[in-house]
């Protein structure tokens, strides 16, 4: 008899261009037969890779999965929206101008490629892998989470609506910007709402830089980082204090106290490639950057299934004493 496939629930931090890392992280884990997704959490590029990913899953399994991936990535690095060269200006002019001066039209290439990608009918029906896609409620700064019968093209711009580069996204009567104000990925509805214990995060925005920043580009890239790190820290803090207290008692009642003792943990992140670069490579969509992000997330990957894969459904292979000391 073969051994059953372990279950994972996926959390997708967003990243702009970066997002292609997690692409690539993807791409590999489709490949090991030993897993399989019940859901996923993602935020801006991570809710347009889980979005892909689920909608290529209902065509064709593992393989229009990865296709559907590489897809939408490639037609990323083929649109319009590639602007290399003017990216730093484009950055300069948004700390004068907002979008609503600089695009009146709000015109954004990447309407086109999500509608162009992904079948929301297919996101929408009953053999869809599960989506959480979190964006932040301009009006309140609260968490939103868009849910498979939910999705659409605007859902998912709302989760990636950078306020200084694009017009508030409305739906519903309700106005949206990024999710990573309020949630970079949401953690408890794949607690809460899922059956699987085991989390593995693919974290885009750095927890450390090695260089103390002196330089104004240096200090406003790290105010960024704590800036779409914050809730994700606080969320964590808070779950691994839950499990720890719980740990502690010898005999748990009720589900939510359950579910809490066997939680783990799984990261993969790449803080030492992307802590070095310039903010403005967020918006780097070449073809040639994205394949070399592609290709990074899935030796990351790779190393992770060799060192980790084991541990799903037996213990947390992240150190969980970096989120609560």
């Amino acid at each position: 008899m073969s051994k059953p496939l372990e279950a994972v629930n996926l959390a997708l931090q967003g990243g702009g261009a970066l997002g292609a890392l997690t692409w690539g992280v993807l791409d590999r884990l489709l490949e090991e037969p030993r897993l399989r997704i019940e859901a996923i959490s993602g935020t801006s590029a991570g809710a347009m890779n889980a979005a892909a990913l689920a909608s290529g899953w209902c065509a064709g399994g593992r393989h229009g999965a990865q296709k559907a991936l590489s897809d939408f990535w490639n037609a990323v690095g083929a649109s319009g929206n590639s602007l290399p060269a003017s990216a730093r200006l484009l950055i300069d002019l948004s700390r004068l101008f907002s979008p609503y001066q600089l695009n009146p039209f709000d015109i954004n290439p990447l309407r086109k490629i999500i509608t162009d990608h992904i079948d929301f009918e297919a996101l929408r029906s009953q053999r869809a892998i599960r989506l959480f896609i979190a964006a932040t409620r301009l009006r309140t700064g609260a968490l939103k989470l868009f849910e498979n019968p939910q999705l659409s093209a605007d859902a998912l711009l709302a989760s990636a609506c950078l306020p200084t580069m694009n017009h508030a996204i409305e739906i519903d009567g309700e106005q949206y910007w990024d999710g990573g104000y309020s949630g970079n990925p949401a953690i408890y509805p794949l607690l809460y709402r899922c059956r699987t214990p085991d989390i593995l995060i693919v974290r885009l925005q750095p927890l450390q830089r090695e260089e103390h920043p002196i330089s104004a580009d240096a200090i406003r890239a790290r105010t960024i980082d704590f800036q779409f790190n914050a809730a994700f820290l606080r969320e964590m803090r808070n779950l691994i204090l839950a499990k720890r207290e719980i740990g502690k008692q010898w005999l748990t009642f009720g589900k939510l106290p359950g579910k809490l003792r066997r939680l783990n943990f799984h990261l993969i992140e790449a803080d030492d490639l992307i802590g070095s670069m310039r903010t403005e490579k967020t918006l780097n969509a070449t073809p040639e950057f994205l394949l070399k992000l592609r290709n990074e997330g899935r030796a990351r990957a790779d190393t992770w299934l060799v060192n980790n894969a084991g541990l799903v459904g037996r213990r947390s292979s992240l150190d969980l004493d970096a989120f609560v000391d």
